[in-house]
């Protein structure tokens, strides 16, 4: 396996405590050394820290998956939030691990994902002719290529991953922005609104709703089911 990881004291710590659960460790100091060893070698688990001095963890394993190469990821990282988590999982990685942490947590989680194995590539989602994929971070409409910036994105990932289901203003908060935003915040409503502006009033389109003192929705009825 390999681990990526600044510290040099964290990673010799880290590295003699897998070897003696024996693992057979790589160690990689820094986001560059450790995109090429993961794109160059088929690691079972990557255990890869957020906070790297040149590529951060989050571009790391947006590029490894965009390589082709879906080795399991762990991340480890200092910073907690929700959105810290949302942010890693979005890139491509696929448990979450928040420092400090106990060793014993580290080789349950790896021993995990080794049992699940590499996964799939991620399935592009698609709710009629609205395209959105995870892993490059691109989105289309109609065969036209959607500009949208990184909360919009969230903001309609989160909606083409609940197709139909009506979904709170809260729950909305929660996955894109931290849990301790204010939840009296109109940013919702303003985003959902930049939303609108994008996928749909250029197309004619009035698939993003609001369901009045619920939420709101993406309509899937028409067309071509969401997948």
């Amino acid at each position: 396996m390999l681990v990526v990881e600044d510290s040099v004291r964290m990673a010799a710590v880290t590295r003699r405590g897998l070897e003696e659960e024996g693992f057979a460790v790589d160690v990689a100091a820094n986001g560059t050394d450790g995109l090429w060893m993961a794109v160059e070698y088929n690691y079972d688990v990557v255990v890869l820290e957020c906070m790297l001095p040149d590529l951060d963890g989050f571009e790391v394993c947006r590029r490894l998956r965009a390589a082709g190469r879906w080795s399991p990821v762990l991340m480890l990282t200092a910073r907690g939030t929700v959105a810290d988590r949302v942010s890693g999982l979005n890139a491509g990685a696929d448990d979450y691990l928040v420092k400090p942490f106990a060793f014993t947590e580290l080789v349950a989680r790896m021993q995990a994902l080794l049992r699940r194995g590499a996964p799939a590539r991620p399935i592009t989602l698609q709710c009629g002719d609205l395209l959105l994929d995870p892993v490059t971070r691109t989105a289309s409409r109609g065969g036209q290529q959607l500009d949208l910036t990184a909360k919009e994105f969230a903001v309609l990932e989160l909606f083409m991953r609940r197709p139909g289901e009506v979904l709170s203003r809260t729950r909305i908060l929660e996955h894109v922005w931290d849990a301790m935003f204010d939840p009296a915040s109109n940013i919702v409503d303003q985003y959902v609104g930049y939303l609108r502006r994008k996928i749909d009033k250029p197309f004619g389109r009035h698939d993003l709703q609001t369901v009045r003192g619920a939420g709101y929705r993406l309509d899937a009825s028409h067309g071509k089911p969401c997948t």
